[in-house]
C-alpha cells in the first residue's frame, strides 16, 4: 500500500540541472511561487524517454504562457544531460531545466524510484505555486505520456484553483462548462 502525495508539499532538495547551455543550481525555493511540473523519466540515451521529453518541449512555450515551469528529472547526472542534449536532435530542442538526481533523493521523495535499478518510473507531478502536489501520473517504463493531455490537466488544475466551488468534468477544455457540486446534481449526471 502506498500513501498518495496529492496535496502534500514539495520536499527540500538541492540539485544541479542542465539548462540552456549552463549548469545551474536549483532547490525547492526556486520552484515555489509558480506552477511547476516535475517530469521524471528512467534514463538518458534510451527509447521512450526522448519521445516524451521532445513532446513536452513542443508544448513548453504554451506551458510558459500559462505560468508553468517544467523540470525533467532522471537519476543521470547533469553532465549526462548535457551530453544527450548535445548529441540528440530531439533532446537538443529542450529549453526547460533537466535536473540530475544521481543520488536518487528527489526521485525517492516523489515515490517513483525503482530501487533495484536505480532508475525513476515515468512520473509526472504538477504543483501549485505553494508547492502542493495537485496532479500525479505514474506509468510503467514502456508506456509514454502525452504532453497535450498534461497541458489540459494543468489548465483544469489552474481553473479550479481560482474558481472556488467549481470542478472540471472529464475531458474538460478551457471555455467549456464546469460543475458546481450540489445535492441537486446527485444522480443526474
Amino acid at each position: 500500500m502506498s500513501t498518495s502525495l496529492i496535496n502534500t508539499k514539495l520536499q527540500p532538495f538541492n540539485a544541479t540541472a542542465y539548462h540552456n547551455g549552463d549548469f545551474v543550481e536549483l532547490s525547492e525555493k526556486d520552484v515555489l511561487g509558480k506552477w511547476s511540473i516535475f517530469f521524471f523519466y528512467p534514463a538518458d540515451f534510451t527509447f521512450v524517454c526522448p519521445t516524451e521529453l521532445g513532446d513536452v518541449a513542443d508544448y513548453y512555450a504554451q506551458l510558459q504562457e500559462m505560468g508553468v515551469e517544467v523540470y525533467s528529472v532522471s537519476t543521470d547526472t547533469h553532465f549526462t544531460h548535457k551530453a544527450w542534449h548535445d548529441t540528440s536532435d530531439t533532446i537538443g530542442k529542450i529549453t526547460y531545466p533537466m535536473i540530475g538526481d544521481p543520488t536518487g533523493r528527489i526521485t525517492r521523495s516523489f515515490g517513483v524510484m525503482i530501487e533495484e535499478e536505480g532508475l525513476a518510473l515515468r512520473g509526472t507531478f504538477v504543483m501549485n505555486p505553494e508547492g502542493e502536489i495537485k496532479i500525479i501520473e505514474t506509468h510503467d517504463l514502456g508506456i509514454g505520456r502525452s504532453a497535450k493531455e498534461l497541458v489540459r490537466k494543468v489548465q483544469a488544475a489552474q481553473y479550479i484553483a481560482t474558481h472556488d466551488g467549481e470542478v472540471c468534468p472529464a475531458s474538460w477544455q478551457p471555455g467549456e462548462d464546469t460543475l458546481a457540486p450540489s445535492l441537486d446534481l446527485v444522480g443526474k449526471i
